[in-house]
């Protein structure tokens, strides 16, 4: 019997598996995403926990609802529709006034490049740390916008049906983020 190596497969194939209930493949599925899922977490929440938490339950509801999708070419606005569902749930529950974060509670970005000196590894870490907390200190409407169009690479349509709002809302969110960030982060870069 021949083992299938499903890394080589391609993602539409992966998706159409694994509703398919190939397990191996939804395994698959499951772990080329999960990297992305964190990321987008990572950036519009404050804690390194939570955005575990919300990537793992994004995952889980992923899989479970698989066969729900219709076209394989909407996976990732699908899958990142879901994700961004579960953040505003989190942040409708979580009513209680979180207190402002200070850079020491701020996860550290790791830097895996080997080469790099232990000055500049240092001086990374740090504005890491700068940039997390100003795209924290954003409202959650435009921290979610920038982070979709800056770290997910989503243009302006997808960001629109995924958050439900126009186009024109969507770049003006971004727009002033931006502002908002270069003011902020204008001593360091």
């Amino acid at each position: 019997m021949v083992k299938t190596n499903y890394k080589k497969i391609p993602q539409s194939i992966l998706i159409e598996m694994a509703q398919k209930d190939n397990f191996e493949a939804l395994e698959e599925l499951i772990r080329r995403i999960q990297k992305d899922i964190f990321s987008m977490y990572s950036h519009i929440c404050k804690k390194r926990e939570i955005a575990a938490d919300l990537t793992q339950e994004a995952l889980v509801k992923i899989a479970k609802n698989l066969e729900k999708l219709h076209d394989s070419k909407s996976f990732k606005t699908w899958s990142n529709r879901i994700a961004l569902n579960l953040f505003y749930d989190f942040v409708r529950k979580d009513t209680k006034h979180t207190p402002p974060v200070s850079l020491d509670e701020v996860d550290k970005p790791e830097v895996e490049d080997k080469h790099i000196q232990p000055m500049e590894k240092c001086m990374a870490s740090e504005l890491g740390c700068i940039i997390k907390t100003s795209i924290l200190s954003l409202p959650i409407n435009s921290r979610v916008a920038i982070v979709l169009r800056e770290f997910e690479g989503m243009s302006y349509e997808d960001i629109a049906n995924l958050t439900h709002t126009s186009i024109g809302t969507v770049k003006s969110r971004i727009s002033r983020a931006r502002i908002k960030l270069q003011e902020e982060l204008s001593d360091y870069l």
